[in-house]
């Protein structure tokens, strides 16, 4: 067991949160269809993209620093 590599907690949260910020997924990865066709690059979904990964950071702040030792 000493020779393994200890398991990243935080990516491992991050996977199972994403789950619960279902909607915030779903506005950006319909926001980036919208935006999809766009040529001139001034369309972005920064702000999508940002909403939802507060929620992941939300939903994996608490669960993460009960791990920490």
């Amino acid at each position: 067991m000493a020779d393994m590599e200890p398991m990243d907690q935080k990516k491992l949260l991050e996977g199972i949160c994403q789950s619960d910020c279902a909607k915030p997924k779903h506005g950006y990865e319909e926001c980036v269809k919208r935006i999809s066709g766009d040529d001139t690059g001034t369309k972005h979904c920064t702000g999508q993209y940002f909403d939802f990964l507060a929620c992941v950071d939300k939903c994996v702040a608490p669960k993460l620093f009960s791990k920490l030792k």
